[in-house]
């Protein structure tokens, strides 16, 4: 048999590092990677470079008109509502949350006792208008004893007159001869008579004038009772009005304290309205060193912290008058103490936009947002990091 022949090994101690590298089968990649590391570099760099020109270019446009703040809260004008009369609850004509209208009834208390004071009132209104009719009667009459005693005072003035020209013929002709001394003094006496009855008739006339004006007196005293009457009929009729609480605006309901057959009374909170996104506000505390350029009419970006994606549109619409520490319940004093320097906050109020509102669910009062002002004008359109590059490139390429 023949045999193989074997192939001597090589002699490793006697190969050159050169030969060895030479005959190994690896490529030699440490000189690739050493180029391509410099290549890497270069581009990040460029990215890094090109983000910052970006964000740079960006805050000279837009970024540093942006005043913003999170000490901002949707607020809505909540009417609590209480009950104008006391009574006992009884219906609740409406659910928790529900959304209601304005005049809707809400709660029902009983009118029992409300009615019966209404028919007592509409009572007294009549017993006072027949005391004003009474009142005039006794005025129509009292002319009319004046228009009598005018008369009468007429006829004794015709009376004395024939009396006196009778006293004067007698007494010529008593004088002459003519007639006796008794009748004489008989036409004196009747003279006498008319002159009395005269003046009789002159004082029923003052009593009666008298008269007529205790007549207007308690007239009017009459129709006095009757305006009080007919206001407390009034007052009645309000009083079982308020036996219905009803909705003073379009809203949703809630926070009912209300229960069936519950005595309440004034002041009593009963049931609250809240109101519809549409009547919604943001309230926005700002630092005063923010303040230099907000003023009403500037558009805002309103982000929720409900949603960090839940964004309205809004503007400013005023500024309060003074700062919120001014509004607080202990004002500070700091010309006494020990003065420490503290960055004011001042009030001011954001209209969200209709359309927004209508379409954003998420809009409850009380709700933390973060308010974003757009310094720049009315009409500034913030339009980000991209869109402010591209507005610029656009800008050139038209010029």
């Amino acid at each position: 048999m023949n045999a193989v022949a074997e192939k001597p090994m090589p002699d490793i101690s006697t190969q050159t590092q050169a030969e060895i590298e030479a005959s190994s089968p690896l490529p030699p990649t440490p000189l690739r990677r050493r180029r391509q590391v410099p290549v890497l570099r270069l581009l990040l760099a460029v990215l890094v470079l090109g983000v910052l020109g970006l964000v740079g270019h960006w805050w000279i446009v837009e970024g540093q008109w942006i005043e913003s703040t999170d000490n901002a809260y949707i607020q809505g004008d909540i009417a609590v509502l209480s009950p104008r009369v006391e009574g006992n609850v009884q219906r609740i004509l409406v659910g928790d949350n529900q959304r209601v209208t304005a005049g809707e009834a809400l709660i029902v208390l009983d009118p029992a006792d409300l009615t019966a004071k209404l028919a007592q009132a509409r009572a007294q209104v009549g017993v006072a208008q027949a005391g004003v009719l009474m009142a005039q009667r006794q005025v129509t009459q009292a002319r009319s004893m004046i228009a009598q005693t005018d008369a009468a005072i007429d006829q004794a003035q015709a009376e004395l007159t024939r009396a006196t020209a009778d006293a004067r013929r007698s007494a010529s002709l008593a004088g002459a001869g003519w007639t006796s001394r008794q009748a004489n003094e008989q036409a004196v006496a009747s003279a006498s008579k008319a002159s009395a009855a005269l003046a009789a008739t002159q004082a029923q006339k003052a009593s009666a004038q008298d008269a007529l004006q205790v007549a207007q007196a308690q007239a009017v005293q009459a129709e006095a009772t009757l305006s009080s009457a007919e206001a407390s009929a009034t007052l009645a009729d309000n009083n079982l009005s308020y036996a219905v609480i009803r909705a003073p605006f379009d809203g949703i309901v809630g926070n009912r304290a209300a229960q069936l057959g519950q005595h309440v009374v004034p002041s009593q909170n009963l049931i609250a309205v809240a109101p519809l996104a549409g009547k919604l506000y943001v309230i926005a505390n700002f630092k005063e060193t923010q303040l230099r350029l907000v003023k009403p009419g500037l558009k805002v970006r309103l982000v929720a912290d409900i949603d960090s994606g839940a964004r309205v549109d809004g503007r400013v619409t005023s500024l309060a008058p003074a700062t919120g520490a001014l509004f607080s319940l202990l004002p500070p004093e700091n010309a006494t103490g020990n003065f420490t320097k503290v960055v004011q906050r001042v009030p001011v109020k954001i209209a969200i936009d209709p359309a927004d509102a209508a379409h954003d669910p998420w809009l409850r009062a009380g709700l933390s947002v973060t308010a974003e002002v757009d310094t720049r004008g009315p009409d500034a359109e913030r339009l980000g990091l991209l869109g402010t590059a591209a507005a610029t490139l656009h800008l050139g390429d038209t010029k």
